[in-house]
């Protein structure tokens, strides 16, 4: 990865950690991203984030602020708001003056010069931290929070605030410390009112869409409309009805085979789909005819090419055949509209 922070870097780990990684870490990548979008002003963005998130996870939005920077963090961001979104009502109010109190000293708190690192408060810590007294070493403030110290301070006093210097300072790190900054009282409602040190506002759909996609891929049995909705959503368009059981029931017996799960899902839930730039019009179960070797198409045909189901043994893969692109073969139908939702985030 390149030296700093790169927000496109950043979202492609981002999505490996959803699609792959241990739940905890799903959940501090989400809880991260969603702080790194409130901070740019894209709090609509961030809400739809967590929302998905809980959504498919059935896990507590109280996950997400184990962390008291990140519990200070989202009620400073919220009373600059105005407003508690709804997946926010389970989460403890807390008295923002003693917050802000909290928050200032651990922005003033002083570090060791030799990093403890996972020796933490272990003999071989106690005994490094011992060295560097010995050495002379004083302790230090951070940069990064003293930036955001001294932001806070002139925001409080009512003077100009630049947040240049801390953007610059943040992206020289691994990641950006953005719960430090939004947890700070008097530049939460720069932060809402869209300042965007860091320069995400462009970014942010993306960097939601992206996550969205990929949380719908990890958990897909917990989240069957919502993909469908959501692509919707970006497209401005309407939810056609889905179609009757016994109208499913009638194209099967005219193709001969059952439809795989996702599928017959996505009928129930929209029959079909409408054209869009990129996408050719997906048919309803009434247009549904049986074709040579087994293969359903499910799109019509169009300038974008053509969608089929093909089996494959006892399953059944997803085949874009693009005229640009070329063949593109999805081990679902899920994961065709997983990778339609990508693509419509990124061309927002």
């Amino acid at each position: 990865m390149t030296a700093g922070w790169v927000p496109d870097e950043y979202l492609e780990a981002a999505v490996r950690d959803v699609l792959t990684a241990a739940e905890p870490r799903v959940d501090t990548t989400v809880g991260f991203s969603a702080l790194l979008l409130a901070s740019a002003g894209a709090a609509g963005e961030s809400d739809r984030l967590v929302s998905c998130w809980r959504e498919v996870t059935e896990r507590p939005s109280t996950t997400l602020t184990a962390d008291p920077v990140h519990a200070r963090a989202w009620a400073m961001l919220f009373a600059a708001r105005g407003e508690r979104p709804e997946w926010a009502a389970e989460l403890t109010p807390l008295d923002l003056d003693t917050e802000e109190r909290a928050h200032l000293a651990y922005l003033r708190r002083h570090d060791t010069v030799v990093p403890m690192g996972p020796l933490g408060d272990s003999p071989v810590g106690k005994i490094v931290s011992g060295l560097a007294d010995k050495l002379g070493s004083a302790p230090r403030v951070d940069k990064v929070r003293a930036a955001a110290a001294d932001a806070q301070r002139l925001a409080r006093s009512g003077d100009p605030v630049d947040l240049g210097t801390w953007a610059e300072l943040a992206r020289a790190r691994t990641l950006p410390e953005v719960p430090a900054l939004a947890a700070c009282r008097h530049l939460a409602p720069l932060l809402v009112a869209g300042a965007d040190p860091l320069g995400l506002r462009d970014w942010a759909p993306r960097c939601a869409g992206d996550l969205i996609a990929a949380l719908h891929q990890r958990y897909p049995r917990a989240s069957r409309g919502d993909l469908v909705s959501e692509i919707l959503r970006l497209r401005g368009a309407d939810a056609p009805p889905g179609t009757s059981p016994n109208d499913l029931a009638d194209a099967e017996r005219r193709l001969g085979a059952s439809l795989p799960g996702d599928y017959r899902d996505f009928l129930l839930t929209c029959d079909g789909l409408p054209a869009d730039d990129v996408f050719p019009r997906l048919l309803s179960a009434s247009e549904l005819m049986p074709s040579d070797g087994g293969v359903v198409l499910i799109s019509e045909p169009s300038e974008h090419g053509v969608i089929a189901l093909t089996p494959l043994g006892d399953g059944w893969l997803t085949v874009e055949l693009d005229p640009v692109l070329g063949t593109t073969t999805h081990r679902s139908f899920r994961a065709l509209l997983t990778r339609h939702l990508r693509l419509l985030a990124r061309s927002r």
